[in-house]
């Protein structure tokens, strides 16, 4: 009897190491797990448009940060954490950002002083100046950074008076979202007109011509050219000559136009680019897609992101002039094309690639201007910038890089896609009766089969 009481306690205690053991070892992986999860947080973003992860250019603005910036989030502390999975994901690029969460009703003073109006405000303050970003965004967040660093204050000017692109005209021609697009990014937009006086404003940084449909007069094309020589920096946009039946007759006529930027070594060409590639599908042939960039400053980070032209002439660069980027193997130059232009067409013109973006630097030193030519103007449109192609990068980089903001050159962050699921009538009744009546009734069915079978 004796020996079964020891064998029983002898039993007992080895059970009873086992599972004091086994609870250290537990309590010892919930300790290094949560000490791998606080000190080595990673997540991975498998969202096709990568909507969880900082673009390049947010990483290259707060990774380059100088000085301390402090962005402020004011919300009740209930609110907080909608705001956290973004603003953390900003402290972790630099020790430079410091992000403050302010509930406004327990902190009225820092309220106050940083200008806070209603809860979700997003202030960053420098120290020395403020911004406000508009909403929740990377976009916005970002935006307000880039404009509370820079200092200076730079002006796009938009040519009118020719038949340009209208910069406030919001239909499917216009430059508004352009505009939206460049004031985002701590630019100011103003339409100039070069008829009545021929001289770029003084507070102009750079002259934007979008597509003139008649040519300027010298005096104007003078204004422009000796704007660049002195410094300054524009962007030309030429549309391809078109014989439209009457009354319009030739579009796009613009010699004189087309005389200065050959001073700047690019030579517009008299054809008309068609894209036989199936990339070209979505926006037609007439719509040629960039098919290579080159290693210059504006299109380096540029990569695999694909760009639209349409409506586009082939250009020629030579020195001082470089260009930047290409139309597919699969396009063709045709000229002097009459519309509508018809396959058997398409087979007489030259086969590409051809060249429909050069970019050039006028001059040395602080005088030096700097120009890019595209031979499109359609590619700067509100039909083509809201699209989710690479054109609003490429953009975006020509103005930084024509006012040598080469730091924010990069591609920007990307609107989250729109994938909602649209279900007809009848696809909600299909839905409602296979969940909610079908799939319970089979497992009735098959639990009453079960049942029978054993009875």
């Amino acid at each position: 009897m004796a020996e079964k009481t020891s064998w029983v306690k002898t039993r007992q205690t080895k059970y009873g190491a086992y599972a004091f053991v086994y609870t250290l070892v537990v309590i010892a992986v919930l300790v290094v797990g949560n000490w791998l999860a606080s000190s080595h947080n990673k997540s991975v973003d498998v969202t096709s448009n990568k909507q969880y992860t900082l673009s390049d250019q947010t990483k290259k603005v707060i990774g380059n940060l100088k000085s301390d910036v402090n962005l402020y989030y004011f919300d009740a502390s209930t609110g907080y954490d909608r705001a956290r999975d973004i603003l953390d994901r900003y402290a972790n690029l630099s020790s430079k950002l410091h992000i403050s969460y302010v509930d406004p009703d327990k902190k009225p003073d820092i309220a106050r002083v940083e200008g806070a109006r209603a809860m979700g405000d997003i202030i960053v303050d420098n120290g020395l100046k403020k911004e406000t970003a508009k909403a929740l965004t990377e976009e916005e967040i970002t935006g307000a950074i880039i404009r509370d660093i820079k200092s200076s204050v730079r002006t796009a000017c938009f040519v009118q008076g020719e038949g340009e692109h209208s910069l406030d005209d919001t239909g499917r021609d216009g430059y508004s979202t352009l505009k939206e697009a460049l004031e985002r990014n701590n630019y100011k937009t103003q339409a100039i007109s070069l008829i009545e006086k021929p001289q770029v404003p003084q507070e102009c940084t750079i002259v934007v011509v979008g597509g003139p449909k008649h040519d300027y007069l010298q005096p104007a094309v003078d204004a422009i050219k000796t704007f660049v020589q002195n410094g300054g920096s524009a962007v030309v946009g030429l549309d391809p000559v078109l014989n439209l039946p009457p009354p319009d007759g030739k579009l796009g006529d613009i010699p004189n136009l087309v005389a200065l930027v050959a001073e700047w070594g690019i030579t517009a060409k008299g054809d008309v680019i068609l894209d036989m590639s199936s990339a070209s599908q979505m926006f037609g042939q007439l719509s040629p897609v960039v098919g290579s960039y080159t290693q210059q400053p504006i299109v380096r980070v540029m990569g695999d992101n694909a760009s639209v032209m349409p409506l586009a002439r082939s250009l020629e660069a030579k020195s001082p002039a470089e260009a930047l980027f290409s139309s597919t193997a699969d396009s063709y130059a045709l000229t002097d094309p009459k519309l509508p232009i018809h396959e058997a067409d398409i087979e007489k013109g030259a086969k590409g690639p051809f060249v429909l973006g050069a970019a050039a630097t006028i001059g040395t030193g602080d005088k030096a201007g700097h120009v890019v030519v595209v031979g499109s103007s359609d590619w700067m449109s509100n039909f083509i910038l809201g699209a989710p192609i690479g054109n609003r990068d490429l953009a975006l980089n020509m103005a930084n890089w024509l006012t040598s903001d080469t730091d924010l050159i990069s591609i920007r962050p990307k609107e989250p896609s729109d994938r909602r699921l649209n279900i007809t009538g009848t696809g909600v009744r299909v839905l409602f009766f296979t969940s909610v009546i079908g799939l319970p009734l089979i497992v009735i069915l098959a639990g009453v089969s079960v049942w029978w079978k054993r009875r």
